[in-house]
C-alpha cells in the first residue's frame, strides 16, 4: 500500500468557514498588539508566521489554527485565553472577572519588574478603556518615562511612591487617587513602601 507523507499543518483557515470567529479573533490580536506597540514583523517574526499572513489574520481574512493561535499568543505576551475571551457571547453582557484571576499581559514596563493583570477585555474593534492591577516590588525599578494615548486614573490600594508626571511629583499612599494625560510623560520615581498594588485605567479617546 502506498504511503502518502503527511501535509504541515496549516497556519490558517479560510475565513469563510468561520467568520465571525476569524474577525474576532484578528481584532483582539491587532488591539493587543496596538497597545503594546509592537509591529507586524516583529509579532509576525515571533510567533513563525509571515507578516503577510498575520496581517489576513488581524483582518479577519482567515482563521488561525490552534497552534498558530498558541504561538500568537505567546508572541503578544498573553495567554490564549484571553484571545478567545473576544470570541462568541453577548455583545451587551458583563465581564466578571474572580479575584486573582486577571489575565497576566506584557506591557512597557514588564521588563522593569512592573506585572500587569488585566481586569477586562472588550470585544470589537476598538478599545475605549483597559483597566490594569499593577503591582510593584522590592525588584521593580522606578521609571517616570511611560507615555500613551489617552488619560489615566490610578488608585492605591496599598504601599506608597512618590509619582511623576511631566515635571510635577505626587507622593500617593493607599486610598490616594490620581487622574493625568498620558501622552505627558509619567511613571512611578521613588517606591516608597512595597510591595505597592494599585488599580490602573487607561481611557482613550474615539480613534484608539
Amino acid at each position: 500500500m502506498a504511503r502518502f507523507p503527511k501535509k504541515p499543518a496549516s497556519a490558517a483557515v479560510p475565513a469563510s468557514a468561520s467568520p465571525d470567529v476569524g474577525r474576532q479573533l484578528g481584532a483582539a490580536a491587532r488591539r493587543i498588539r496596538e497597545s503594546q506597540r509592537l509591529t507586524l514583523t516583529d509579532v509576525a517574526a515571533s510567533a513563525g508566521i509571515s507578516a503577510g499572513m498575520l496581517s489576513r489574520l488581524e483582518t479577519g481574512h482567515v482563521t488561525p489554527s490552534l497552534e498558530t493561535l498558541v504561538a500568537l499568543a505567546g508572541a503578544l505576551g498573553v495567554r490564549p485565553a484571553l484571545l478567545l475571551q473576544q470570541v462568541g457571547g453577548d455583545e451587551e453582557g458583563a465581564q466578571r472577572v474572580p479575584a486573582g484571576q486577571g489575565l497576566e499581559v506584557v506591557r512597557r514596563g514588564t521588563r522593569r519588574g512592573h506585572t500587569y493583570h488585566l481586569l477586562a477585555a472588550q470585544r470589537g474593534p476598538r478599545k475605549s478603556f483597559e483597566p490594569f492591577l499593577v503591582t510593584l516590588t522590592d525588584k521593580s525599578e522606578v521609571f517616570p518615562g511611560f507615555q500613551h494615548p489617552g488619560t489615566e486614573f490610578i488608585y492605591l490600594l496599598a504601599g506608597s511612591l512618590t509619582y511623576r508626571h511631566g515635571s510635577h511629583s505626587y507622593p500617593l499612599a493607599a486610598g490616594d487617587s490620581l487622574s493625568f494625560r498620558g501622552d505627558v510623560p509619567h511613571g512611578p520615581e521613588t517606591l516608597d513602601k512595597v510591595p505597592i498594588r494599585m488599580l490602573s485605567i487607561i481611557i482613550y479617546d474615539g480613534e484608539s
